[in-house]
């Protein structure tokens, strides 16, 4: 005889977060592909690089850092404002939420806007070397990953302004907090190897 046989009520089942969750296992495997992904990316840029006599090639410029170090800061630090916001919601503190993802949105959509102003300042496009179609390929790349991040806060904070998330349903905010920093520590890797690189002989 079951439960509803007998008339009596089952207890509601209690939601699930964390490495409990299968969504949060899809995420974490949808990261391990991804990262994978960037690894080939930048084995590749070294690949053509050890077999270049001249890294860059003659006539183009080395990256600089007068754009990028500002929006390197931005990137990396827009984790403190998510980690706070899914710290938050733990608590059930909905107001820190959506003032966390607010900020972190706003801080990576500035590193958007200033990598995209940098593409176009540095006097040189993808098809004009090896070196400058592996550079586009990885920053592009990861760009796209940003735009991608933007996207799902901007879903979150929407869904937060609904009221969607408390102190025991919040597995979206995890999830989307951790694909964000996952995109920043890849950042931390793909600086290094296309900003950092070019001056170590």
């Amino acid at each position: 005889m079951t439960a509803l046989d007998s008339g009596l009520t089952l207890p509601p089942a209690r939601p699930v977060s964390g490495s409990r969750a299968p969504a949060w296992w899809g995420m974490l495997c949808l990261i391990a592909t991804e990262a994978t992904l960037f690894v080939l990316l930048i084995f590749s840029y070294f690949y053509l690089r050890w077999g270049s006599p001249n890294w860059p090639p003659q006539g183009t410029p080395r990256p600089e850092f007068t754009v990028i170090i500002p929006a390197t800061v931005l990137l990396l630090g827009s984790s403190a404002p998510v980690m706070w916001a899914e710290t938050a919601i733990r608590r059930g503190r909905q107001n820190v939420l959506r003032l966390g993802l607010s900020v972190a949105w706003l801080m990576a959509a500035v590193f958007v806007i200033l990598e995209l102003w940098e593409w176009s300042h540095l006097g040189f496009g993808p098809q004009s070397s090896q070196y400058a179609s592996i550079f586009f390929t990885i920053t592009g790349l990861h760009l796209a990953h940003v735009s991608i991040a933007l996207l799902m806060s901007a879903y979150i904070q929407l869904r937060a302004s609904r009221g969607h998330f408390d102190a025991q349903h919040f597995l979206a905010v995890e999830n989307v907090a951790l694909y964000w920093h996952f995109v920043d520590v890849v950042w931390i890797f793909v600086f290094a190897t296309v900003y950092i690189s070019p001056y170590v002989t």
